[in-house]
């Protein structure tokens, strides 16, 4: 028996782990659902960031494939075209950490999280996405006498970059956000390697304060992330409140656009 998308329509598996978040958002805008299933088909199989996504629904690649008279070779041509990554198509929001095995509970401790992930190191890599290496774990950097640390480390060999976490347990504040972007511009200065793209940092967070990410550095900044963490699956139910609440949220962005264009 099929089980209904959160997005509309039909399908067997739901949300494809392959696809962020900023994936099915752009999906979100396809109000026809043969073509919206088609996209999300082709985002997984071709491996398209979400901006190769969102280019080819813009172009209405969909509508042109039906009219082409050579499917087999306009497929081809679209999954070989991919443009390149930035750190937004590769990190995720939220992550979920339900094999870490621990509670969402007060008394948890940063290090205790920091802990389980190395004791359980492959299941967080594989959770992190493609491409990502570990490097260290409690990295010293040293300026003007002081040591700093940096929770984990690893390195992205699809964005060729640095990628440095910092773990928080908590609500996000903007002291956390200026640590990071210390701990960046340190690691830039001190310990990245001649050819590498810029170093990224992500802070993760048990509770991602959105007013704080939108009026911080978070809202523009190509190098620094936070993204928030869960011990949990979500639940279907709480994922079609996610969806209509991202819905809700375009759709007022489109009539604020829509009422500045007719003035």
């Amino acid at each position: 028996m099929s089980i209904p998308h959160p997005l509309g329509g039909e399908s067997s598996t739901g949300f494809h782990p392959n696809l962020s978040w900023s994936h099915y958002r752009a999906l979100m805008r396809v109000e026809n659902i043969a073509a919206r299933q088609f996209y999300e088909t082709e985002a997984v199989r071709a491996n398209w960031s979400r901006r190769d996504l969102e280019r080819q629904i813009n172009s209405l690649f969909h509508e042109r494939l039906l009219a082409s008279t050579d499917r087999a070779a306009m497929l081809e041509g679209t999954r070989e075209s991919i443009s390149a990554l930035v750190p937004m198509d590769m990190l995720k929001d939220p992550y979920v950490l339900e094999f870490l095995d621990l509670p969402s509970a007060p008394q948890l401790q940063e290090s205790q999280l920091e802990q389980a992930i190395v004791d359980k190191l492959q299941a967080f890599l594989l959770e992190l996405g493609r491409g990502f290496s570990f490097v260290a774990r409690q990295k010293r950097l040293r300026f003007d006498n002081k040591d700093f640390y940096i929770d984990l480390v690893f390195y992205n060999y699809l964005l060729k970059c640095f990628v440095l976490i910092d773990l928080k347990i908590g609500e996000l504040t903007h002291q956390d956000i200026g640590q990071m972007d210390g701990y960046v511009r340190m690691y830039e200065a001190h310990s990245k390697v001649e050819g590498d793209n810029p170093t990224i940092g992500l802070i993760l967070c048990s509770e991602k304060n959105e007013a704080v990410a939108r009026y911080s550095v978070l809202n523009e900044s190509q190098q620094l992330f936070a993204s928030k963490y869960r011990f949990t699956l979500p639940t279907e139910e709480e994922l079609k409140r996610e969806i209509e609440r991202e819905r809700a949220l375009i759709e007022n962005q489109m009539d604020v656009l829509q009422r500045l264009s007719d003035v």
